[in-house]
């Protein structure tokens, strides 16, 4: 079968198959929603519809992608620095071999730990984000011999066992209690989480997303995190921070956490590293907490993690991302579209490029989605806040295409 070509005649029988034997409650959902998009074609910084009946030649695309699934695409679609090193990898290279060393994988975890200045030297692979996060809270657990783990209402950091045990009802409820262990409290409200500490014996970790995605974007007040860094030394409990999104330059820095002169214990990372390519993430950790696995070296698995070919992947990523000037232009282009767009009818909550659009409608987020994608710009609400709009626009946008990405903003709102 041609990758080129959709394996399915029409629109229709494509949602039919899906349905059949994928989800069919996401399908029905979406036709609610007015999303109907089948992802064809999709190069640089946006996608085409597979059944659209004009096909994407040259010039702009016809959906920004700004959504850009939470960061996996921060290089665009297809970056051909990262295709580039993936294929020429398939020649030599596959999975690889989870039981043995690996010098492809030492290497990006190489390039990772320096990132942190050395402060987080271990580095643990994984495929999903849940998956590094369920290995942060079990070193956390292991570490301290504690069970309990704090996170924020509304938060999300996956879909797997203990990663779901910390994010919203909506996620773990269908599947039993939530064990006692996990609490919750408000985000960037550092008295209710010192009153959670107060109760009972420490928990092993607090879990916090940076700027927490599906809440709404919300940006920590001025020394939020820091304060949340004091009580952790203060009651000898871990800081593990989420930056599947906030990270890899996304915010203006390597890391959010850089910008906040706060270090965490565990740091987790996934979505961008795999450069849109090949699925990877990863958790870093402390000198300390990586000592673990001196005495544990088996103690955690991961058939997938470290996968070779995506460790090509990340380690072109990274040549990118940290390319002279990589950053400051991420800074650059934040500050601009912030510029351009701040007559129009929402407040914009933003770091870097990563931004949100909240609007006064309880709804705003949900009805803005749909007005978005209607002049092609492909970007999604605040799941656990429907007010706000997420918007993620592509780290390497051209000024070009930037001009083109306000334009059609600008249009849809005063459509």
């Amino acid at each position: 079968m041609d990758p080129a070509m959709q394996p399915y005649e029409s629109r229709g029988a494509t949602e039919q198959a899906f349905a059949d034997h994928v989800n069919r409650g996401k399908v029905t959902l979406y036709r609610d929603l007015g999303l109907e998009l089948v992802m064809g074609e999709r190069r640089g910084v946006g996608f085409a519809d597979a059944f659209d009946p004009e096909p994407w030649t040259d010039g702009p695309p016809p959906y920004f992608n700004c959504h850009c699934n939470g960061g996996v695409f921060n290089l665009g679609h297809r970056h051909e620095a990262v295709v580039g090193a993936v294929r020429r990898g398939l020649d030599h290279l596959d999975v690889g071999n989870h039981h043995l060393v690996s010098g492809w994988r030492a290497a990006l975890a190489e390039r990772l730990a320096a990132t942190t200045g050395g402060e987080l030297p271990g580095v643990v692979f994984g495929v999903s984000g849940g998956e590094a996060v369920d290995l942060a809270i079990k070193v956390a657990r292991a570490h301290t011999g504690r069970q309990g783990v704090v996170s924020a209402i509304g938060g999300y950091h996956g879909c797997t066992g203990l990663a779901m045990s910390a994010g919203s009802p909506q996620w773990r409820d269908p599947f039993g209690p939530t064990p006692e262990s996990f609490t919750q409290v408000p985000y960037d409200d550092l008295r209710a989480l010192e009153t959670a500490l107060h109760q009972g014996e420490p928990p092993a970790a607090i879990l916090l997303e940076a700027v927490p995605a599906t809440l709404g974007m919300l940006v920590p007040s001025p020394g939020y995190l820091a304060g949340v860094r004091r009580l952790c030394d203060q009651y000898d409990v871990l800081l593990i921070l989420d930056e599947v999104q906030t990270g890899l330059g996304r915010t203006g820095t390597f890391w959010f956490y850089q910008q906040e002169e706060v270090i965490p214990d565990l740091l987790v990372t996934g979505k961008g590293l795999s450069g849109g390519i090949y699925p990877i993430t990863a958790t870093l950790m402390s000198a300390e907490l990586f000592a673990f696995f001196d005495e544990h070296p088996l103690a955690h698995i991961s058939t997938g993690g470290g996968a070779e070919l995506g460790c090509l992947a990340g380690l072109a990523m990274l040549d990118v991302v940290q390319a002279p000037g990589f950053l400051d232009r991420v800074r650059e282009l934040g500050s601009r579209l912030e510029r351009e767009l701040s007559d129009l009818p929402f407040t914009i909550r933003r770091r870097g490029m990563f931004m949100g659009f909240a609007f006064d409608d309880p709804m705003g987020g949900l009805a803005a989605t749909q007005t978005m994608i209607e002049h092609g710009v492909f970007a999604i609400y605040a799941g656990n806040d429907p007010s706000v709009l997420q918007f993620l626009p592509p780290l390497v946008l051209t000024d070009e295409e930037c001009d083109e990405l306000v334009a059609r903003v600008r249009t849809a709102f005063h459509a």
